[in-house]
């Protein structure tokens, strides 16, 4: 099942489905950027919106994209905000954005399903403005040398997304060919991860 494909059939139960790294993300994303105040922010892969409402309560405007139209339609269901416009769109073509109209861009759990990493951080460099962040929380690479990678449940049928693996260091080098510089980086276990590898790993870079 091809990923856009995999994403609509998820739509009507991502937000139900027992989802330990969504649900870290969300806590994640809480926790670095509840006390941000940016004028515009460009969410990336924002799913059925589950942080978009934090992004409407830090910025002016929000701009949240995603490519399944399945999604979309929950996230808007869900979106209670008049500062949120939610954009069809596919990340791995140019993106429908101006040039230097962003302040913060926001990738959550979306870069696994990128093949390569360089056009999508050649894309955030001309829409973000001079001195603007980038945020990135994904399923840390060690997961994936394990074999882990997003699935949900369909007809009591395991179905694994498809995925590509990103080395912390594809993260470094794309960042740094496009002129970012590396502010912040952590790794993040769930309280059901003891003794494994970390599940999130984040970035904070700045232009």
């Amino acid at each position: 099942m091809r990923v856009q494909q995999a994403y609509a059939a998820w739509a009507t139960t991502y937000d139900s489905d027992r989802n330990l790294t969504r649900d870290l993300d969300r806590q994640i994303s809480q926790s670095l950027l509840q006390n941000l105040r940016v004028d515009s922010v460009l969410e990336i892969g924002c799913g059925t919106g589950k942080n978009t409402a934090l992004l409407a309560s830090i910025a002016t405007k929000v701009q949240a994209i995603d490519f399944s139209e399945e999604m979309l339609v929950k996230a808007r269901e869900k979106s209670q905000f008049q500062n949120v416009t939610f954009t069809l769109a596919d990340i791995n073509h140019p993106w429908p954005c101006e040039d230097r109209s962003a302040d913060l861009i926001t990738f959550n759990l979306v870069l696994e399903h990128v093949p390569g990493l360089s056009f999508v951080f050649a894309e955030a460099a001309r829409v973000l403005i001079n001195g603007g962040r980038v945020f990135v929380s994904e399923l840390h690479p060690f997961r994936q040398y394990q074999g882990a990678q997003a699935q949900f449940t369909l007809n009591d049928k395991a179905i694994q997304i498809p995925a590509f693996v990103h080395h912390i260091s594809d993260f470094l080098d794309a960042a740094a060919a496009n002129r970012f510089a590396l502010s912040q980086m952590n790794e993040w276990w769930h309280e059901e991860d003891k003794g494994k590898p970390p599940r999130l790993i984040t970035f904070i870079f700045r232009k």
